[in-house]
């Protein structure tokens, strides 16, 4: 719930959004939702949200990318959080963001590689290689 009220609060503090701007955002997309979008760069499913057009959502994507991480990112998209160690969880989050870069400069766009690693980083895989040979899988 925290990072909720963070990403509004970093929402409404980018010019052109108000508290009115971020909960329209808030109303057609989930938090994790909104998080996947900025930092896959869709300011189409951002525009969405009523009175929220391109040129704002890109904005919002703009101002906000270096604010939310590959992990926020993939927080929604593989079920419940880990409850691993915090060493662990670095570990798999570096793993993550190599497997998310590794697709993307073998072709797949950045929405369709941070989709799949979350779908199946959440499995235990020991090595990025791995992690990558699953996602390329699961793309395939």
């Amino acid at each position: 719930m925290k990072k909720n009220n963070r990403l509004f609060k970093q929402m409404i503090a980018v010019n052109g959004i108000g508290p009115k701007g971020a909960l329209a955002i808030l109303s057609v997309m989930s938090a994790n939702d909104l998080r996947f979008a900025i930092y896959t760069g869709n300011a189409k499913a951002i525009a969405k949200a009523p009175g929220i057009g391109g040129k704002t959502a890109e904005r919002v994507i703009l101002d906000l990318r270096d604010k939310v991480s590959l992990e926020d990112s993939l927080q929604g998209l593989g079920g419940e959080e880990d409850d691993a160690a915090p060493e662990d969880q670095t570990m798999q989050n570096a793993m993550a963001k190599d497997a998310v870069d590794a697709l993307s400069a073998l072709g797949y766009s950045r929405t369709d590689a941070v989709h799949a690693v979350g779908k199946v980083s959440k499995e235990n895989v020991p090595t990025v290689e791995e992690l990558l040979k699953r996602a390329l899988k699961y793309l395939l």
